[in-house]
């Protein structure tokens, strides 16, 4: 079997061998959400309720690793219920809103979690994530991030925020661990 292609055609062999390494010691995952795990758009009716869309397969994904040990959880600089509700759905491990100085945050589920910083990956799409993003094991940004962000990043998803960025993410994640064929082997029995 081929290498697989991953979004609109990256592949694990685009990334250099330090970031597969670094990737494959990745525990957890944090990601921020709007512009990641949504399109960044904030919907907002005549009578003040926000609503946003969430991405499916991205959605998929966060549950399914859970199964192999990734930690998962979410940092955003909003407060807001959707959001809330969406990780409660996703069952994150973690979930700080309204947070916009997020290194402080990281330092905390490092303390908290004993899971150090070089094992944690996070996904972010503007500068305000710049300082987590330096912390961590690996950084990635979806496809339409902020230009600054997309100079500075371990990973640069082909596909852009609340469009499948997080499972393109995901996907390289089980390739850079050994796991995709097992973890296709486990959806094929139902084992998800």
């Amino acid at each position: 079997m081929g290498t697989p292609i991953l979004g609109a055609g990256m592949t694990i062999d685009e990334l250099s061998a330090d970031v597969r390494a670094r990737l494959a010691n990745v525990r957890m995952l944090l990601l921020d959400v709007d512009g990641v795990l949504t399109d960044g758009h904030l919907h907002i009716d005549d009578h003040g309720v926000e609503s946003k869309a969430f991405y499916t397969r991205d959605g998929f994904a966060l549950v399914w690793l859970k199964q192999y040990g990734l930690v998962t959880g979410a940092i955003s600089g909003r407060k807001s219920p959707a959001t809330e509700m969406r990780c409660r759905d996703l069952h994150f491990d973690e979930i700080h809103m309204g947070d916009v100085h997020k290194l402080p945050v990281l330092n905390d589920i490092i303390t908290r979690t004993g899971i150090p910083a070089e094992a944690i990956a996070y996904i972010g799409d503007d500068v305000l994530d710049l300082p987590i993003m330096r912390k961590v094991g690996v950084s990635a940004a979806p496809s339409d991030s902020h230009t600054e962000v997309l100079r500075r990043v371990d990973i640069i998803l082909d596909r852009p925020g609340g469009s499948g960025a997080v499972r393109c993410f995901l996907d390289l994640w089980l390739m850079a661990t050994g796991r995709w064929e097992s973890a296709l082997e486990d959806i094929f029995r139902g084992n998800f």
